[in-house]
């Protein structure tokens, strides 16, 4: 009982000082944090504080004390300790590891503290392990150009206009406190505190919001047309963050205008593994090395007006081999043989052959041209191919 009527009494007191004392600038930020925030907020750890401070308190009262010069004691104690106490008070270095293990959410609530917290919480430096854990597969080199060029011909940050925000946006939208949000996202004009629009926070968030169209590859484009299965063409994407899939726009070609599809889920999209342009014959590298078994991918096209997919197919052994590899001397010709068997024996599909000492596009306009080449040395990338296999055998 005494313990209870000493932490009141000292409370009251506490109290009482600090409505005495002017607040400083970051708790006057605090008053317009929402409520989504208080909800994740770590109390336990407020609560082990205050246990701590009062069982400071606590030891210092001789044994023969009043009641009243005790809990004189804990308030001047709980003064010293208080003062202006804030998350900005820990260590460097405890800090910067309690942000680096905030998810992107986490670090726009945080963002919302104070000026100090929000600039940490805009670092490039946390927010680049979050871009490449979940967009690092898909976006590469070529993307982030695209994302340089979007920002210098926009002055606008629209992506944070107001509407019905959901996913991370809306959490942002609610989260940051109401006069940042004015100030920063609905004024064009750049200011102290507003969000660099080079900065990666703000590529993550217009990728999150599906306010930029970036570049890459898609896996049997068309919802898995027939004509494109085993292939892989390039488009622009942009993410939906209601369905959590991407719509895909493919360029058009010859009389064919843009092909739009939707609903394109993560594991059919990749980031180009060579940045050779859809247009352009890509620069072999790998002819002299190939052997019967390796896997390859090679870029093919209807006609001269279309742009170039890469399809899958495997290196396979010369008529005059028997396939015994203790005999087999195909890798010392200069034909090699390029086998595609997702399409059934005797489809002109099936297999081609090319010079590898001389090899530039071939084809002509029925059975379609074969371009530039890349060795597949990557088992991820192999056991992808695989699990895009038809389930039956293509004519």
């Amino acid at each position: 009982m005494l313990f209870f009527l000493i932490t009141c009494f000292s409370f009251v007191l506490f109290h009482k000082f600090l409505s005495l004392k002017p607040l400083p600038q970051w708790a006057c930020e605090m008053r317009l944090i929402t409520p989504w925030f208080w909800k994740d907020f770590p109390f336990f750890l407020v609560i082990k504080w205050i246990n701590n401070s009062l069982s400071v308190s606590i030891t210092l009262i001789p044994s023969k004390m009043s009641i009243k010069k005790a809990a004189l004691a804990s308030k001047v104690e709980n003064v010293e300790l208080n003062g202006d106490m804030s998350l900005l008070d820990l260590p460097e270095l405890v800090l910067e590891c309690i942000l680096e293990r905030l998810p992107p959410d986490g670090l726009c609530r945080m963002a919302g503290v104070c000026s100090s917290l929000r600039e940490r919480c805009m670092s490039d430096y946390l927010w680049e392990k979050h871009m490449k854990q979940k967009w690092g597969g898909i976006i590469d080199s070529a993307a982030f150009r695209e994302w340089q060029f979007h920002v210098a011909s926009r002055k606008d940050l629209s992506f944070f206009e107001q509407g019905n925000q959901r996913g991370l946006m809306g959490y942002l939208y609610k989260l940051w406190p109401l006069s940042l949000v004015r100030s920063n996202f609905e004024n064009n004009s750049t200011r102290k505190n507003s969000l660099p629009v080079d900065s990666i926070m703000h590529w993550y968030l217009a990728l999150e919001a599906g306010k930029f169209w970036f570049p890459a590859q898609v896996y049997n484009r068309e919802n898995g047309h027939v004509g494109f299965m085993l292939s892989c063409y390039d488009a622009k994407l942009n993410y939906d963050p209601h369905t959590g899939t991407f719509e895909a726009r493919y360029p058009p070609h010859g009389r064919r205008s843009v092909a739009l599809e939707s609903g394109v889920t993560w594991d059919r999209i990749r980031a180009p593994p060579v940045g050779t342009s859809p247009h352009d014959l890509h620069i072999s590298d790998c002819l002299n090395e190939l052997c019967p078994g390796d896997h390859i991918e090679i870029q093919w096209r209807r006609n001269k007006e279309f742009p170039y997919g890469w399809w899958y197919g495997v290196i396979g052994h010369l008529g005059s081999c028997d396939g015994n590899h203790s005999h087999c001397r195909c890798h010392e010709s200069d034909m090699v043989v390029l086998e595609f068997n997702q399409y059934a024996p005797g489809s002109r599909w099936r297999c081609t052959t090319i010079n590898r000492k001389d090899h530039r596009e071939k084809g002509n306009e029925v059975d379609g041209f074969y371009g530039g080449m890349r060795k597949i040395h990557s088992t991820h990338e192999i056991s992808t191919w695989k699990r895009l296999w038809p389930a039956e055998v293509l004519e």
